[in-house]
């Protein structure tokens, strides 16, 4: 008898109200029965319940009790089989899909779906970004952070983006009761013109502050976006306030983003704030390491020679997602003309990369942009003076010169005022020294090395 009262309502409801709304909201429901005037239900998230019960109660209650079935109110409990059985990342996709159905007919998710293949466990960890891995993973643990927000930054391919969905995943994995919602500053841009454009902000303000983990990827593009930056600004505070995470990434630090406004700056630099350094030879061989068994599951018999690997970690230092292609154009082309891989075929196939990832900087224009970078004369920079003032910055450019040239020891020497090669090394070797223990050494080279490899 329940179900069949259930089953009426279900096509009462169906009517009323849009496609997008009822597969989205009511279909999910499953009904287990009728107990001292409550109706009960499994739903597949807590958010889903709650939604229901604030939105389409009052329409659902009705419904009951026009088929002849007493109802006071409902009541809704989690089940752990529906849940699971919903999809293969239920916070990412629950959170997408049911923070929005009210935007439309057409089914446009508030979010951004989670890449199920980037987690921790295929993130290959180097010293560059160990720090930033750390970081994530306190979140992803999911117990009480001491910083909020985590804002990663980095250069483009660099693995900030694989570490927030990594973050998503794990969460899911862990507590898939929580509310995850991950978009880009560009989709948070398009739901707020949507939202301001629909009149539909109040229902825009509940579905962002209803989450308890909120990620927005490139945060740079809401610079100079003056309404947007606002309102996210609220958003971010919100949050904060009710010690729900916010993670956030950019391209780089908070303080270096122009046209971003200052409270809203200052409010990103109030967590933790961590850089992605460019890749070193160690990390970058250690990614192609790890994509290698990938590759030969999907070209089988096919092999590579011993130092091709090597070659391609040497070579192509712009960006992790340059040199996944690289590798899996190699593969594929090696499949296609039926040879295995060699260092020959590797620089035929891959000349193109190859090119392009050439270090074309100069020593002159490392010696220029470290000048105008610490405000000193390209005179002091390759003279005789020794004071400190003077010092650390020929050390800082003899140290980019050895690292972004291919420029030898003595050559370097020579254009610093002919100094020693050994003056060299022991330049380099202070700047490495300091890079552990002096931060804003560690900062001023990260920038200087952005510029120049722009």
């Amino acid at each position: 008898m329940s179900d069949d009262v259930w089953g009426h309502v279900l096509a009462e409801l169906e009517k009323d109200m849009s496609k997008a709304k009822f597969q989205s909201w009511i279909a999910s429901l499953s009904f287990v029965g009728v107990e001292d005037r409550v109706a009960r239900f499994e739903v597949p998230t807590t958010f889903i319940g709650n939604y229901v019960d604030q939105h389409f109660a009052d329409q659902i209650v009705y419904g009951f009790n026009r088929a002849g079935r007493a109802v006071e109110r409902l009541h809704f409990d989690v089940s752990l089989a529906k849940r699971d059985a919903a999809t293969p990342i239920p916070v990412a996709a629950t959170t997408a899909k049911s923070s929005t159905s009210d935007f439309g007919a057409d089914f446009d998710p508030l979010g951004l779906p989670i890449d199920p293949n980037l987690t921790f466990d295929n993130f290959v960890v180097g010293k560059p970004n160990e720090l930033a891995h750390a970081a994530a993973r306190r979140v992803a643990e999911g117990g009480p952070v001491t910083f909020n927000p985590l804002f990663l930054y980095s250069g483009v391919g660099l693995g900030k983006t694989h570490l927030m969905h990594a973050i998503a995943n794990e969460l899911a994995r862990r507590q898939p009761e929580l509310r995850v919602l991950y978009m880009s500053a560009e989709r948070f841009m398009y739901r707020f013109i949507t939202s301001l454009r629909e009149r539909k902000m109040m229902e825009f303000k509940h579905a962002l502050r209803s989450v308890d983990i909120l990620m927005v990827d490139d945060v740079q593009f809401m610079a100079g976006k003056d309404s947007t930056q606002e309102e996210f600004f609220h958003t971010f505070n919100a949050l904060v306030d009710a010690r729900k995470q916010v993670i956030i990434s950019g391209d780089r630090a908070p303080g270096e983003i122009k046209d971003m406004e200052d409270r809203m700056r200052s409010r990103l630099q109030c967590g933790l704030i961590v850089d992605l350094h460019p890749t070193d030879f160690e990390l970058r061989l250690g990614v192609l390491q790890s994509k290698v068994d990938r590759q030969q599951e999907i070209y089988p018999g096919l092999k590579i020679a011993p130092g091709v690997l090597e070659y391609l970690a040497h070579k192509i230092t712009s960006n992790v997602r340059v040199l996944e292609g690289a590798l899996v154009r190699l593969f594929a082309h090696a499949s296609l003309v039926g040879r295995d891989i060699d260092l020959e075929q590797a620089q035929d196939c891959l000349s193109d990369i190859l090119r392009a990832n050439d270090r074309k900087v100069s020593v002159e224009e490392i010696q220029r942009k470290v000048s105008e970078y610490y405000n000193i004369r390209l005179s002091d920079m390759v003279g005789p003076k020794r004071v400190r003032n003077f010092a650390r910055p020929r050390q800082m450019a003899m140290y980019l010169s050895k690292t972004l040239t291919s420029r030898s020891l003595p050559d370097i020497g020579r254009r610093f005022g002919k100094r020693d090669h050994t003056t060299v090394m022991h330049g380099v070797k202070k700047i490495e020294e300091l890079c552990n223990t002096d931060a804003q050494i560690a900062d001023d080279l990260e920038i200087l090395r952005r510029a120049l490899e722009q």
